[in-house]
C-alpha cells in the first residue's frame, strides 16, 4: 500500500509569471529573486533536502531557464574561483548544484495549482510526495515537513501544513475545518476545506499554508476536479473530495499539521520586503551591523 512508502520526491510548483514583481520578473523567474543572497527556490530546495527529499521536480512555465542554470554546474565560474582559491565563494556557488537531483516538467498553460501537481504525475508514479510551494519559506530551525511526514507515516493518507491567521485575513487562503484526532492538539482530521472563504463562509480560522505532504490518490481525483475558483483547478478541491469521499485503504482522509513556528510570506513585495529584513536581522554575519542601523532608521520615520 502506498501509505507504508517512504516519501523521498517532492514537487515545487514555479510556473507563474510573477507579476506582482514587475517589471523586475519581466526576465527574471520570481523565484530567482534573492532573499538577502540566497535565491528563493534554493531555499525552498534546502528544506526539502533537509528533511531527506533526494529527489526534486519543478513544474516551470516560460522564461525559467535560470532555474535551470541555477541547480547546473558553472564550469568557467567554478574555475574562476578555484584559480583564485577562493574557497568559500566556490562551496556556495557548487552548494545549490548537490542539494538534490532535479528535474524538470512545463505546465503548459496556467490552469492553477491543481493542475500543476497532475503535471507531476508520471515523475511521481505510485509514490507519496511533498509539495512545496515558494512563496511560503519556512525557516529550517522550525522542520515543518519533516514533522509532515512523520504523520503522513503514522495515519497515512495526505497532510497538509495548518496555520492560524487573523480571522480578517482568512479570505486570502484556503480554509480547514478539522476535529481532534488523538492526543497532540496540532495534528487534526481535516472534514472540509473552502477555498478562500468570504469571513463568514469560514469554519475556522486555521488557513493552508505551502506545505503538502500527499498520497497518490489525489492524481486521480485531480484528473476529474472541476475548476473552481478563479477558473482554475484547485488543489483545495481535490483534496476536500480526497477528505470526504475516499476511503482511508484507498489513500483517501486528510490530516493538518498546525505550524506553530517561523514562516517568511514572499507572495508579494511587502511581506518579501519583511522577510528579506527578518532574516538579514538573524543573519550571524550581517545582523550585528544592520539590527542597529535599522533600529536608528526607524527612529527617524
Amino acid at each position: 500500500m502506498s501509505n507504508h512508502r517512504a516519501v523521498t520526491k517532492a514537487v515545487i510548483p514555479a510556473a507563474g509569471l510573477g507579476t506582482r514583481f514587475l517589471p523586475a520578473t519581466k526576465a527574471t523567474p520570481k523565484e530567482m529573486l534573492p532573499v538577502v543572497d540566497t535565491p528563493a527556490i534554493q531555499m525552498v530546495v534546502e528544506e526539502a533536502a533537509a528533511a531527506g527529499l533526494d529527489d526534486v521536480l519543478m513544474v516551470t512555465g516560460r522564461s525559467k531557464r535560470a532555474l535551470e542554470d541555477h541547480f547546473d554546474r558553472a564550469a568557467e565560474l567554478e574555475a574562476t574561483l578555484e584559480a583564485k582559491g577562493d574557497t568559500e565563494k566556490l562551496a556556495l556557488v557548487r552548494r545549490s548544484t548537490e542539494l538534490a537531483s532535479v528535474h524538470y516538467v512545463r505546465q503548459g498553460e496556467p490552469k492553477g495549482l491543481g493542475h500543476a501537481v497532475l503535471c507531476a504525475a508520471k515523475h511521481v508514479g505510485d509514490n507519496p510526495f511533498a509539495v512545496l510551494l515558494g512563496d511560503d519559506l519556512i525557516d529550517p530551525r522550525d522542520p515543518l515537513l519533516t514533522r509532515m511526514i512523520d504523520v503522513r507515516q503514522e495515519y497515512g493518507g495526505s497532510v497538509i501544513a495548518l496555520m492560524e491567521v487573523p480571522r480578517e485575513q482568512i479570505y486570502l487562503y484556503g480554509c480547514a475545518a478539522v476535529e481532534p484526532l488523538g492526543d497532540d492538539p496540532d495534528v487534526v482530521r481535516v472534514i472540509d476545506l473552502i477555498e478562500k472563504p468570504s469571513i463568514d463562509e469560514a469554519p475556522s480560522s486555521l488557513a493552508v499554508i505551502g506545505r503538502y505532504v500527499l498520497d497518490p490518490a489525489v492524481f486521480g481525483i485531480l484528473e476529474k476536479t472541476e475548476p473552481g475558483r478563479g477558473g482554475e483547478i484547485q488543489l483545495t478541491d481535490a483534496l476536500c473530495t480526497l477528505a470526504l469521499s475516499t476511503p482511508a485503504d484507498a489513500g483517501g482522509g486528510v490530516i493538518g499539521v498546525v505550524f506553530r513556528g517561523r514562516r517568511y510570506d514572499t507572495g508579494d513585495r511587502l511581506s518579501y520586503l519583511q522577510a528579506v529584513v527578518r532574516l538579514a536581522v538573524e543573519r550571524e554575519d550581517l545582523g550585528p551591523e544592520f539590527a542597529p542601523w535599522l533600529k536608528d532608521f526607524a527612529a527617524t520615520l
